[in-house]
């Protein structure tokens, strides 16, 4: 199973609006018949993968599965009959389907005389299927907040200086991190200061996410700036009620990027929900946070931040803003408590990866 949740890992950021599942097929014996994993929406899914590479072999085996199998007709087939068909005696699966129309793949499975269990493993196949049961228990995306500060908290010098804090280790990795995601977002500071190009560079086959730039006035992104380039594509958030600086016909025209208009917030800023909300209907299922301290304040506020990954430099700046500004924190009995899932030495940075602990009420 541990290896199935490796291969379900290697479909990130390419299967939305799909999970990422693996699995692996073992025959009669106990010996590894065949692998696969969900590679992307619209193809195989992982068991019709491993399925085709066991064989025969498969025949009286043992299919361990990250999810549920799927028990309905899509885009393809059900991932229960094509178990049946190949003749599997058994199924181990990790994680049940909440989906009302692909589950039941259990009870088809059980109902034609195969053995199931449920459960192995089933902490780690959720996390890594984290975006996907987001999406189908919230209804919105799954986000990662991503910043990099220095060990005392700063994530930029008093004069606004911020390239580089952390190392070329910790660059490389954000654009993993990237790769994985099906969305990537800033804000109109972020875009002002840094013209950032948000892409995936240095990963081979990597799908590019959708840049999203939340332009709330409409005047940040600038003709020429690098998020209009074809390297990915691009969507700019600007509020309703703002006349943006470059204007079409009735909605701001940005030469290669779509736009969108949004309520703003009663606090300032755009709606959060409500670009969640566009984006889970356009198919995105995890979301990249790589916006400044404001930015991520206002996501911290609407609660809609699921993870944060913290990249934090052996330096000491004194002065400078802090990597979280707001988030509607007044007392230490507001602060968002975090159970850290990872820490990983990044040549001389450290990497923090947590999760948010719900609230006790």
């Amino acid at each position: 199973m541990r290896r199935a949740i490796v291969l379900a890992a290697r479909g990130l950021g390419s299967t939305s609006p799909n999970p990422v599942v693996g699995c692996v097929i073992l025959d009669a014996s106990g010996e590894v018949a065949g692998e696969g994993w969900h590679h992307r929406a619209g193809g195989p899914h992982a068991e019709v993968n491993a399925l085709r590479e066991a064989g025969e072999a498969a025949r009286g085996g043992t299919a361990l599965v990250t999810l549920e199998p799927c028990n309905h007709t899509g885009r393809t087939g059900p991932c229960a009959q094509a178990l049946i068909g190949a003749g599997i005696a058994r199924v181990v699966y990790a994680v049940g389907d909440p989906t009302p129309t692909a589950t039941g793949g259990a009870q088809t499975l059980r109902t034609a005389g195969i053995s199931i269990e449920q459960g192995l493993l089933e902490a780690e196949a959720a996390e890594g299927n984290a975006a996907w049961l987001t999406s189908v228990r919230r209804g919105r995306p799954h986000v990662t907040w991503k910043y990099a500060a220095t060990l005392d908290g700063r994530v930029a010098a008093a004069d606004g200086t911020s390239r580089w804090i952390t190392s070329a280790e910790s660059r490389a990795d954000v654009h993993r991190l990237r790769a994985e995601c099906d969305a990537v977002v800033v804000g109109s500071g972020t875009q002002r200061a840094d013209d950032p190009h948000l892409a995936v560079r240095g990963i081979e086959g990597a799908v590019q996410p959708l840049r999203v730039v939340i332009d709330t006035n409409g005047t940040a992104v600038t003709p020429g700036a690098r998020v209009l380039d074809e390297a990915a594509p691009t969507l700019i958030a600007v509020a309703d009620d703002a006349t943006p600086a470059y204007e079409g016909d009735a909605t701001p025209a940005y030469e290669g990027a779509e736009t969108v208009r949004l309520p703003r917030a009663q606090e300032g800023g755009l709606d959060i929900p409500a670009l969640l909300a566009v984006l889970h209907a356009r198919g995105v299922r995890s979301v990249l946070l790589e916006g400044g301290p404001t930015l991520a304040g206002a996501f911290v506020a609407a609660g809609a931040v699921d993870r944060v990954v913290g990249y934090l430099a052996p330096v000491l700046l004194g002065a400078g803003p802090a990597a979280l500004t707001g988030g509607g924190i007044t007392t230490i009995t507001d602060a968002l408590r975090l159970d850290v899932s990872e820490t990983v030495r990044l040549g001389p940075d450290l990497r923090v990866t947590a999760t948010l602990v719900a609230k006790e009420h």
